[in-house]
């Protein structure tokens, strides 16, 4: 997919202007052409795949974060206080979320939770806006394989204080993750699963 320097026209700007049904799908199709790879890889869980998802393909594409941003919106419950990630897969997702929810007039703040704390200043491991003590949080992740990675953002939200009980990612590999959220009494949703990308993959690619 390629980027023109000319005004855009009705079409280039699409994600802003497609009603939710047919944005989601037009995000699958982008999820497919640009961040699903077949092969042999090792993931960052240390499992081997026949298969990988480059998330932050359409999570940094312009396009894609808008996408994004309008259909994650509408699953956050009514009294979120801000949206967070761990770094650096989550950081687009909630930055994104964060500024189209000041255009949908329900401006919510975004959190970004460090993978080691700060090493001067605060130390802080969560960066963005202090928030009331309590405050509820929704953690955001780009692709659920196992989970851990969503679940450390999760203890870092609560050991601050805040209250988090939901986790919503863009794609769930169906390898552990929903089972282990639910365990540590985490709701979780998602917009894709793997079967949903695979599936539209081999239809795009017959």
């Amino acid at each position: 997919m390629s980027y023109s320097t000319q005004t855009p026209n009705q079409s280039d700007i699409w994600a802003a202007t497609t009603d939710l049904t047919n944005l989601r799908q037009k995000l699958l199709d982008i999820f497919c052409q640009l961040a699903y790879q077949e092969g042999d890889f090792v993931l960052s869980s240390g499992q081997r795949s026949s298969y990988y998802i480059n998330g932050k393909q359409v999570t940094l594409n312009p396009q894609g974060a808008v996408a994004i941003a309008r259909l994650l919106l509408p699953l956050l419950p009514e009294d979120t206080q801000a949206v967070a990630g761990l770094t650096l897969g989550a950081d687009p997702i909630v930055s994104s979320v964060s500024v189209v929810s000041v255009y949908e007039n329900r401006p919510i703040p975004a959190l970004i939770i460090r993978k080691e704390a700060k090493g001067h200043g605060t130390m802080a491991y969560i960066e963005g806006p202090s928030l009331p003590p309590g405050a509820k949080v929704v953690v955001l992740e780009d692709v659920v394989t196992t989970g851990q990675s969503a679940l450390k953002a999760v203890e870092r939200l609560q050991a601050a204080g805040y209250t988090v009980d939901t986790v919503i990612s863009l794609i769930d590999r169906l390898q552990g993750g929903r089972e282990l959220y639910e365990s540590a009494g985490l709701q979780f949703q998602v917009l894709f699963t793997i079967k949903d990308l695979q599936k539209r993959y081999q239809e795009i690619n017959l």
